[in-house]
C-alpha cells in the first residue's frame, strides 16, 4: 500500500497504550474538539498540545535548566529541513521532514524512550517547489494522530494534500485539498474534531477549508476561501458556548459550525497574512498577524462582530497563551508580554533577546519561548511581573515550537557541523516508562 517504508522495530505500536487508555471506546466517538478514543492526558497528539492552546497541566518533573552538554536525553537526526513540530503518542515521537537532495517528504516515527528509529514513511517522491520564502520550508506543518491514524498536511506538485498514516507508517488514504500558489509557503497544520480532521490551504490561487473523514479521506464539507496569501492552522474553539471552527487571515475572522460546515458568523478584521492559531477565554477569540499591518485583536465570539479591543503589537509567527482572564506572548522581535485578555491593558513588557518563530508552551506555571538562535528563556506565568526563572542555549537554529509530554520537552533544533546544517530532534530531560 505504500512504498519506501523503513520498518526497524515491527508491531511496537500494537501495546503502546496498553494500560493507560482513558477509555477504549471507538477512536470516533468524541463530541467535542479534545482528546478521542485512545489518547491519553500525557500525550501532545497535535499542534499546539492536547488543549490546543500550547498548555499543559503535569505532575511529571519537566526540566528547567539545560544545555548542549546536559540535561539531554537523546538527540535523532532528521533529514532535510522542516519546521513542523513533534507530536507525542504513547512510545511514539512522530514528525514530519522535507530532503530536497533525495526530494522527499516523509513522515518519521520515533521510539520516546531511546530516541531509535522505529519506521520511516515516505509520503512523496519528487514535486519539490523551488521558490519559497528563505525561511519557509516543505515539511512546516505538524502531523495530528487520533489514537489511530496519524495526518499529516505537505504542499506538494502545486497542491496540498493529506495523507492517513496507521501507527505502522502504512498509508490508509490521501486526499487532496485544492491547488496552492506559493507566496511565502505553507505550514497550516491538520485539526482532528470527532469523526473529522480539517484542514485549510489558504493562498492566492483561492484555497479551501475541508473537512474529510477520518476514516476514508473523503470529504464531508467544503468552503472555497478568499484568492490571498495565509498561513493559519484550523483550529475548533469552545467560544460563547458552543464549539466554533475559527479561522483567521485573508483580512477576514470567520466561524463555521466544525461538524455541518455551516457559517456561523464572519467579519472583516485580522489582516490578509495571518500564521497564529488563536486562542479564546470563552468571550472572545483573539486574532494576531503582521502583513500588511501588525495587530493584536480581540473579537467577541458571539457573532456580533464587536471589536473588544485591538493595539499594534506585531505578533505574526509565534501564537499566544492565556491563561486566568491573562494573554501572554512573544513578538516576533523579542518583546515578551502580558495583557488583561478583556480590556487588552498592559500588565507588562520585557526585552528578550533574539527573533522568534517557535510558539511559546505554558506548562504548569513557567512559559518556555525558543528563539530563531535555540535560546530559550523560561519565565513565570505571572501578570504582576516578568521573571526570568532561566534560558537554556540549545542548536543553533529553531524555528519549531516544543511538545510536552511525561516531563520531557521534545525540540526539533538545527546544528551547523562542519558547514552543513544538520537537523535533529532532541529529547530534553529523562523519558518515564509507559505504565503497561
Amino acid at each position: 500500500m505504500r512504498s519506501g517504508k523503513l520498518i526497524v522495530v515491527i508491531g511496537i505500536a500494537c501495546s503502546i497504550l496498553v494500560g493507560e487508555c482513558l477509555h477504549a471506546s471507538d477512536p470516533g466517538e468524541n463530541s467535542g474538539g479534545g482528546r478521542v478514543g485512545l489518547l491519553t492526558e500525557a500525550d501532545w497528539p497535535n499542534w499546539r498540545g492536547p488543549n490546543h492552546d500550547g498548555s499543559t497541566m503535569t505532575d511529571d518533573e519537566v526540566p528547567l535548566t539545560w544545555n548542549q552538554e546536559t540535561g539531554i536525553a537523546w538527540q535523532s537526526p532528521l533529514p532535510g529541513r522542516g519546521h513542523g513540530s513533534a507530536i507525542v503518542v504513547g512510545d511514539q515521537v512522530i514528525i514530519t521532514s522535507a530532503d530536497a537532495e533525495t526530494e522527499q517528504q516523509a513522515v518519521h516515527c520515533i521510539d520516546r524512550a531511546t530516541g531509535d528509529s522505529l519506521w520511516v514513511s515516505v509520503v512523496h517522491r519528487g514535486g519539490f517547489a523551488k521558490k519559497m520564502n528563505s525561511k519557509a520550508t516543505l515539511a512546516s506543518s505538524t502531523p495530528a494522530c487520533d489514537g489511530e491514524r496519524i495526518y499529516v498536511n505537505f504542499l506538494n506538485d502545486g497542491a496540498v494534500y493529506t495523507t492517513a498514516l496507521d501507527r505502522q507508517g502504512d498509508q490508509l488514504w490521501q486526499t487532496k485539498i485544492s491547488d496552492y500558489v506559493i507566496h511565502q509557503g505553507y505550514g497550516s497544520s491538520p485539526f482532528v474534531h470527532g469523526d473529522l480532521v480539517i484542514v485549510a490551504a489558504d493562498n492566492k490561487g483561492g484555497g479551501a477549508v475541508t473537512a474529510l473523514s477520518r476514516k476514508t479521506g473523503k470529504q464531508v464539507w467544503t468552503h472555497a476561501r478568499p484568492t490571498k496569501p495565509n498561513y493559519a492552522s484550523p483550529i475548533v474553539l469552545n467560544a460563547d458556548g458552543k464549539d466554533q471552527l475559527i479561522l483567521t487571515g485573508c483580512d477576514r475572522v470567520q466561524s463555521l459550525d466544525p461538524v455541518s460546515g455551516s457559517k456561523l458568523w464572519e467579519i472583516e478584521g485580522a489582516t490578509t497574512e495571518c500564521v497564529t492559531s488563536t486562542v479564546t477565554d470563552g468571550r472572545v477569540v483573539f486574532s494576531s498577524g503582521g502583513y500588511p499591518r501588525n495587530h493584536i485583536s480581540a473579537y467577541l465570539a458571539d457573532g456580533s462582530g464587536q471589536l473588544a479591543w485591538e493595539d499594534t503589537t506585531r505578533v505574526y509567527v509565534p501564537s499566544m497563551l492565556i491563561r486566568d482572564g491573562f494573554l501572554f506572548g512573544v513578538a516576533d522581535a523579542g518583546i515578551a508580554f502580558c495583557r488583561s485578555a478583556a480590556t487588552g491593558e498592559k500588565r507588562w513588557e520585557a526585552r528578550v533577546s533574539g527573533t522568534f518563530s517557535s510558539s511559546p508552551v505554558l506548562i504548569n506555571d513557567r512559559i518556555y519561548v525558543t528563539s530563531e538562535s535555540g535560546a530559550t528563556y523560561v519565565f513565570a506565568a505571572d501578570p504582576e511581573q516578568y521573571q526570568l526563572l532561566a534560558k537554556n542555549q540549545l542548536g543553533d537554529s529553531v524555528f519549531a515550537s516544543p511538545a510536552v509530554s511525561r516531563g520531557c520537552i521534545y525540540q526539533r533544533v538545527a546544528r551547523d557541523i562542519d558547514g552543513q546544517r544538520q537537523e535533529f530532534l532532541v529529547c530534553i530531560g529523562r523519558p518515564a516508562l509507559v505504565a503497561n
